[in-house]
């Protein structure tokens, strides 16, 4: 069932459990992300993100992301993440999203304040849901921010107090925040604010969003569903799990892409059912 993430991430704030995004810029992905929602009985969140529509166009990826969401018999949402300019934004409610990540972090706080104060309203009348960013997830890859962000991650922390002026002034329905949290592979092992998002969580009315969640431990992500994290992003594991099953499947011998294909679905199955477990979604999503 299509849904927007309000109807998946507030029973997830209420019960202490926490709602996995899936990135899937291509059917196999997709397809490996829904059969594990629907073992699981577990609510989805299920999308693309702005960086990803290069492997993936925004418009192409809608063509099996909304019939499969519709199709699912447990609750299913579509996600634009990370939606760095307003015409994507807008193009993705057009398509049918049912949710979207307006992130203007980088820009001043009373900028990141207007622009995501006016496309709530949009996404709103839609019928959609939006996420915002305050303070700012960084970059663990080879950047001129990836470094400043591993050597100093603290200076793009979450105010708490800014965060409940954010979320009051903008309207959004969700709040990604920064906490020690990074995104891509951790160079050195991430250390999460667990206090801060306790105090965030307790400060503000919505649900709370941790991006970068591959490759954090099982503990990191329990302390911070226990703090307040109702939302998990999660893509590089599932990217890495479907490259190594294809890899290990292909031996070269007159091999095509369709003797690959059921290793790659089944590894992003299993990669995103151990997560839906660990998050405390298994069987929270009967209709």
């Amino acid at each position: 069932m299509l849904v927007n993430m309000n109807k998946v991430l507030f029973p997830a704030k209420q019960n202490h459990y926490a709602v996995g995004l899936f990135n899937a810029v291509n059917l196999e992905l997709a397809r490996g992300i829904i059969r594990a929602a629907e073992a699981s009985r577990s609510p989805v969140i299920m999308g693309t993100a702005e960086v990803l529509l290069p492997f993936g166009p925004l418009e192409e990826v809608s063509y099996f992301l909304l019939p499969m969401a519709k199709k699912a018999n447990v609750p299913v949402v579509i996600h634009l993440d990370h939606g760095l300019n307003y015409d994507t934004c807008v193009k993705a409610l057009e398509l049918g999203f049912t949710s979207i990540m307006y992130d203007c972090s980088t820009d001043s706080y009373e900028e990141n304040v207007r622009k995501v104060k006016e496309m709530a309203e949009i996404a709103h009348s839609y019928g959609a849901t939006i996420e915002g960013e305050l303070g700012h997830v960084g970059d663990n890859e080879g950047s001129a921010e990836g470094s400043s962000y591993v050597n100093d991650p603290s200076k793009y922390f979450t105010d708490p107090k800014m965060a409940k002026d954010y979320v009051e002034k903008t309207g959004v329905d969700a709040l990604a925040i920064a906490v020690g949290n990074a995104h891509g592979a951790y160079k050195l092992p991430p250390r999460l604010d667990f206090e801060r998002i306790r105090t965030i969580a307790q400060t503000v009315k919505v649900p709370l969003v941790l991006h970068g969640g591959s490759g954090l431990t099982d503990t990191d992500f329990k302390r911070a569903i226990q703090e307040g994290i109702s939302k998990v992003n999660i893509f590089t594991d599932i990217n890495v799990a479907a490259a190594k099953a294809e890899m290990s499947h292909y031996s070269g011998k007159k091999q095509g892409i369709t003797d690959l294909i059921p290793a790659a679905v089944d590894a992003v199955e299993q990669e995103c059912l151990k997560k839906m477990r660990l998050f405390g979604c298994e069987g929270r999503g009967s209709l």
